[in-house]
């Protein structure tokens, strides 16, 4: 059984996502506080995983890549 994955990183890109509250913070003072993540990112968010942890600020100012033709 493998390790829940920290709050304090991205569940889009595993890296650190920059989350004031994940470091004790106000949330207030967090980057996502300041920009409109737009809804795409936030729908990428695995399920079991929404409200758990936030994605960092590059995953959150960028759009989904292009769907590979079918």
């Amino acid at each position: 059984m493998s390790a829940a994955p920290s709050p304090a990183t991205c569940p889009l890109c595993g890296q650190t996502n920059a989350c004031a509250v994940a470091a004790g913070l106000p949330p207030e003072t967090c980057w996502c506080m300041q920009t409109r993540i737009p809804a795409s990112v936030l729908e990428r968010i695995p399920a079991a995983e929404r409200g758990q942890r936030c994605v960092c600020p590059a995953c959150g100012q960028t759009p989904p890549p292009p769907e590979a033709p079918r």
